[in-house]
């Protein structure tokens, strides 16, 4: 699966508007907040916890507010990577069918990602399958690390092997980095909600997460398995900004990989902004991987920035796009990643 072939040109009539589909709006489950108790994970809590509930009229409101079609509903970290392989199979079917529901309720305007329960990396593959092939997701997500095991890990291969048969990309969110991580290099700041932050929205997510996608490169998954797709949030998780030095690795692995990094994140990996409106990342993400790898993202309900119509009005008034990569990033490349055959 790439991102290439013909793209149509944008609708140029007096009453077209710019559809803008959003692939990082997060929802929660009942059973999933049970759950995250359980286990004292940090979850949104009070107002942010209706919104994550929310599959209804409150989440179309958000979304008009917001200026945006479509969004493509994702689970709500802390995920399921944190839990019981069993809890995390059945917390996942829970979660993709009350998607399912919701989607079958309002077609035109959600969407969703087969929630991965990675803990049981089998009942994951089997899960992405169900989600497409019963359910008609567009995609599969996860968030990472598993415990000790990383993406590239042995384990996930058969999840990665039928993400590539089954032509669907999976989204690599970001998670927390393990406590001895975050105990090393993100504690004793004298607050623990400042510990809290740096470890994760702050840096250390995006660390996390940007590790994870070398993972995939340097563990050599895109070399067993070439026509995976993978999207990540936050303009690259880091990674897009100093992929330049990261190339050094290159040199080191042995035997050499079948292609170079920039080669890597121009034909495996897409992105979104995550609702970071920042026209300094559009320009260097544009210059780095082109608008042909690039999608939309709002992070519902996570920024209170996106309202407003804040979200259409950065991608409709930036004067860095063409009106045909205005179009491929609002919807156009989410389209063709993810027709059916």
């Amino acid at each position: 699966m790439t991102a290439t072939g013909t793209t149509p040109p944008p609708p140029t009539g007096p009453d077209d508007r710019l559809r803008i589909v959003c692939l990082e709006e997060h929802v929660s489950t009942p059973a999933l907040v049970e759950a995250w108790t359980a286990h004292s994970l940090p979850f949104g809590r009070g107002p942010l916890l209706d919104q994550l509930a929310d599959l209804g009229e409150g989440r179309l409101a958000a979304m008009d507010d917001a200026g945006v079609d479509v969004h493509v509903l994702s689970v709500s970290g802390p995920g399921l990577e944190q839990l019981p392989a069993a809890d995390a199979v059945a917390l996942a079917r829970d979660a993709n069918d009350r998607i399912a529901a919701a989607v079958a309720a309002h077609p035109d305007r959600l969407q969703g990602f087969v929630t991965l329960p990675t803990p049981d990396p089998a009942g994951a593959a089997a899960e992405l399958r169900r989600g497409v092939e019963e359910l008609g997701f567009r995609a599969g997500f996860l968030f990472g690390r598993v415990g000790d095991r990383n993406v590239d890990h042995p384990a996930f291969d058969e999840l990665w092997a039928t993400a590539a048969e089954l032509r669907v990309p999976v989204y690599l969110h970001p998670a927390q980095p393990p406590q001895a991580v975050r105990d090393a290099y993100y504690g004793g700041l004298g607050d623990p909600a400042a510990d809290f932050a740096f470890s994760a929205g702050a840096l250390g997510w995006h660390y996390e997460a940007g590790v994870q996608l070398l993972r995939l490169v340097y563990g050599r998954v895109f070399d067993r398995h070439p026509d995976l797709q993978v999207v990540v949030g936050h303009w690259g998780e880091v990674v897009l900004f100093y992929a330049e030095r990261v190339q050094l690795l290159d040199g080191a692995m042995r035997p050499a990989l079948d292609r170079s990094l920039p080669e890597y994140l121009r034909q495996n990996v897409f992105y979104t902004p995550s609702g970071m409106y920042s026209p300094r990342y559009l320009a260097w993400a544009l210059d780095l991987v082109g608008a042909e790898r690039l999608m939309f993202s709002t992070d519902h309900p996570y920024l209170p920035d996106v309202g407003g119509g804040a979200s259409r009005d950065f991608l409709e008034k930036t004067d860095l796009l063409t009106e045909q990569e205005r179009h491929l990033i609002a919807h156009g490349n989410w389209e063709r990643l993810t027709a059916r055959p």
